[in-house]
């Protein structure tokens, strides 16, 4: 049987437990063995434990709850400044770059205020997921296709739909993969490279061993490159990325332990894959990648759609158009072509109106003194 997770208490107890108890967050992440960072992104709801470290997660916070005999929960005024300095801090561009991914032993997970609860305008929710998953999602992307520019519209194209069709993203189980798949399915289109701005190489990036690690990825083929991203990059389970990649679970390991054997022949110094996910994640964040803000995202999916909706009714109306004008022009009953005039061996032109001539007076008299009368039979006569 399947051992179901250690159950854990909101991410606001989990900080209020760790206080009471006196412990800092690197106290805290020692005893567990992750990284401070790891531990802040539990406590603001960004990311969930899994596996082992959810178990030793889950006991160190069930003995803190037993040492501690009373956690006074947090106000609702400070947990909203709580989630306001998250939210300030996923988008302030001042501020160092945000990691392009996550622990391989965590789950994404979006913060509390981008539920969508029934106080929120479906703008205000689209906002919250945006700011959210855009820096870290245009880091990601870049990594796959190793274009700025290109990284940046395919996240950009991705909102724009997934705020065409909100109420299905909205009650999507994992809003954020939604938009993700949409992004790298852009990104990796092979239509690109038919537009004129594509054609020629972006700038590298500055460090040579970026730039090493960058082209070792950009020589892998894309089904490889995406599960590579995905498992370690990302951190999604082997299950979760076979699902995103459209294809089963041994064919993603198998994609798995070939993209990572191309990049140790290539780069030794990545063969564990601890240090490769370190990498990815400093390459990433060296790139200045900024996302436009949320009302200029939303601004041009809607501009676009309603330019795609009047091109439809110009196209319908053409066609229809067309069709009344050829149901007009047509003919209302068929009409057999003329067949063209062949020449007959023997008989004489026609000749226009006028005085025979003698050949012709000749050949007249001649048939006239044939014609027999009598019985309806033919009589042959000497010449």
């Amino acid at each position: 049987m399947t051992r179901s997770p250690a159950p854990l208490p909101s991410p606001e107890r989990r900080r209020h437990l760790r206080e009471a108890a006196s412990l800092t967050q690197a106290q805290l992440a020692r005893r567990i063995g992750v990284t401070r960072g790891t531990v802040r992104a539990w406590e603001s709801g960004r990311t969930t434990p899994r596996g082992p470290r959810r178990e030793a997660y889950a006991d160190l916070l069930t003995s803190l709850t037993g040492t501690v005999k009373a956690v006074k929960p947090a106000t609702p005024a400070k947990a909203d400044k709580t989630v306001k300095a998250d939210k300030v801090t996923n988008t302030q561009e001042t501020a160092p770059p945000t990691p392009v991914t996550v622990s391989p032993h965590e789950e994404p997970a979006l913060p509390a205020a981008t539920a969508t609860p029934a106080d929120l305008t479906p703008a205000q929710a689209f906002d919250a997921l945006y700011a959210f998953c855009a820096p870290a999602l245009v880091r990601q992307t870049y990594l796959l296709c190793g274009r700025r520019e290109l990284a940046r519209e395919s996240v950009e194209r991705a909102f724009q739909l997934a705020w065409q069709r909100w109420p299905e993203v909205a009650v999507d189980p994992d809003p954020a993969g939604w938009v993700r798949a949409t992004a790298y399915e852009y990104a990796l289109s092979p239509w690109h490279r038919f537009r004129p701005r594509y054609r020629h190489p972006e700038p590298p990036p500055a460090d040579a061993s970026d730039r090493a690690l960058l082209d070792a990825l950009l020589t892998l083929p894309a089904p490889y490159r995406r599960t590579l991203l995905l498992y370690d990059g990302v951190g999604l389970d082997l299950p979760e990325t076979a699902a995103e990649t459209e294809a089963s679970t041994p064919a993603a390991a198998g994609r798995l332990l070939h993209a990572r054997t191309a990049i140790a022949a290539r780069l030794p110094g990545l063969a564990q894959p601890a240090e490769l996910h370190r990498r990815l994640a400093e390459v990433a964040s060296a790139q200045r990648l900024r996302a436009a803000g949320p009302p200029a995202v939303r601004a041009g999916g809607e501009q676009r759609a309603r330019f795609w909706t009047r091109a439809a009714i110009a196209v319908t109306v053409a066609i229809i158009g067309a069709t009344a004008l050829t149901v007009r022009t047509a003919p209302t009953r068929y009409e057999p072509p003329v067949p063209a005039g062949e020449t007959v061996q023997g008989v004489p032109r026609r000749a226009a109106p006028g005085t025979l001539s003698g050949k012709e007076l000749k050949l007249r008299a001649k048939l006239r003194s044939g014609i027999q009368h009598g019985p309806q039979r033919l009589v042959p006569l000497a010449g």
